[in-house]
């Protein structure tokens, strides 16, 4: 089969790594790609919101199955118009994105079919919003409404915090369109993690749990990035919990959609509070998560396309999916600056090294090749990803590889996946 990825970050690269093993593919593209991807399929320089342009490719090379990494192509409509033509495509149409693209949809769509996440209100003015958030009180969320690369959502400690949300949004337009209509929410309290679910429409098959990492300084500090890391499994989400999710969370979404007409094929993403045990919907994503594919897909061991084509035609196998028993964690390296400003251009050495450790893969997500050196392009640039026999030998061995990679600011948080090592601890110690 010819198959082509669309994207060019940490998640596209692992998508690729992973459909390169699978023994039903002849011929591998992805656009636009990066450095790392072009050492395992045939990048296309066509940008992965160019609906278009990718549809002449696909059209052109006889394209069996495209699969959409980011979200953005998505909200544009891509699945939409390679269905018209009758092309294969992995992902939802723009009307079923919607559960990622727009906050208030996701949130309405949850009040109707009872599925379990913060009450919330929805504003278009900013004073009623900052009535609202004056008489509600802090902890509280302020959420754009539309896409905003990971940028649209603060979590506001104070009422000032979340007025300035609100200004930000509503009235400066940081975000332009996405911030006009916000969500604010209450504050739940717990432990993150996010089980994604393969769909067809109708069948739904759970993929391993993962737990991402979003501020950008250790300790869960500073402002919310795209991911500065993620593991899996997520000891916090045992087999019962997984079960309840299932049940409580992507059935009930998933069915809703298709009773509404909207039938939902992709992977969907479910951002979960887990709160006295209970788990609280904070935000649906109608992709792969990003970090999250990358330690899923490593310890994933079936092959991924046949589960990707049955999903693009309604049929999805529902024999289930194998997991290495082992743990893998992903370090996220960025550059200086991000989620804010920061340069480009610097090259980065120690790829080699860290690539021949075993059990490791560098997973490229901000890179590109100038003068045949691979140089940072992005705000997050690698994604460092490790099997180990256990979290902590998975977290040791992903920081080995971190330590031999280098760049003049390369940033990254040491502490990936303690949360998973101290629930253990509390495990045993509750158990002994």
């Amino acid at each position: 089969m010819k198959v082509l990825v669309i994207g060019g970050g940490g998640r596209e690269h692992a998508l690729v790594w992973k459909l390169r093993q699978s023994p039903h593919l002849a011929r591998l593209f992805c656009a636009p790609g990066n450095a790392g991807i072009a050492r395992q399929a045939e990048c296309v320089p066509i940008g992965a919101e160019d609906v278009e342009g990718l549809l002449t490719f696909a059209l052109q090379q006889g394209v069996d199955l495209t699969v959409v990494g980011p979200e953005a192509p998505l909200a544009h409509g891509i699945v939409n118009r390679f269905s018209a033509r009758g092309l294969r495509i992995f992902g939802p149409t723009r009307e079923a994105a919607a559960v990622e693209t727009s906050k208030t949809f996701a949130k309405e769509l949850l009040r109707r079919h009872g599925i379990p996440t913060a009450p919330f209100r929805v504003f278009s003015a900013f004073e009623e919003a900052r009535r609202y958030v004056r008489e509600q009180g802090a902890p509280i969320v302020v959420k754009a409404d539309g896409l905003a690369a990971g940028k649209g959502v603060v979590v506001a400690r104070s009422i000032p915090e979340a007025e300035e949300a609100l200004r930000r949004f509503m009235v400066e337009g940081e975000l332009g369109e996405a911030g006009r209509t916000v969500v604010v929410e209450a504050c739940l309290r717990g432990e993150e993690a996010s089980v994604l679910a393969l769909s067809d429409g109708q069948t739904i098959l759970a993929l391993a749990p993962a737990q991402d990492h979003k501020p950008v300084f250790d300790g869960d500090r500073g402002p919310n990035t795209g991911g500065m890391g993620a593991y899996s499994p997520v000891p916090l989400v045992t087999p019962a919990l997984q079960q309840r999710i299932l049940a409580e969370v992507l059935e009930p979404a998933v069915r809703g959609l298709a009773a509404e007409g909207t039938p939902y094929r992709g992977v969907l993403y479910a951002g979960l509070m887990i709160q006295d045990g209970a788990p609280y919907v904070l935000e649906f994503n109608a992709r792969f998560g990003d970090p999250e594919a990358q330690p899923i897909l490593v310890r994933m061991q079936d092959d991924l396309l046949p589960l990707l084509l049955g999903v693009a035609e309604g049929k999805l196998p529902q024999s289930g999916v194998s997991w290495d028993p082992r743990a893998a964690v992903c370090v996220v390296m960025s550059s200086a600056g991000y989620p804010g400003s920061y340069a480009k251009g610097h090259v980065i050495r120690g790829l080699e090294e860290a690539d021949r450790l075993p059990d490791v893969v560098v997973f490229h997500a901000g890179t590109a090749v100038r003068d045949g050196d691979v140089v940072t392009s992005g705000g997050r640039v690698l994604g460092v990803t490790a099997l180990g026999d256990g979290i902590g030998a998975a977290i040791e061995r992903a920081y080995e590889a971190v330590r031999h990679i280098t760049w003049a600011g390369a940033h990254y948080r040491t502490d990936i996946g303690r949360k998973a090592q101290a629930r253990l601890k509390g495990t045993a110690a509750v158990a002994g």
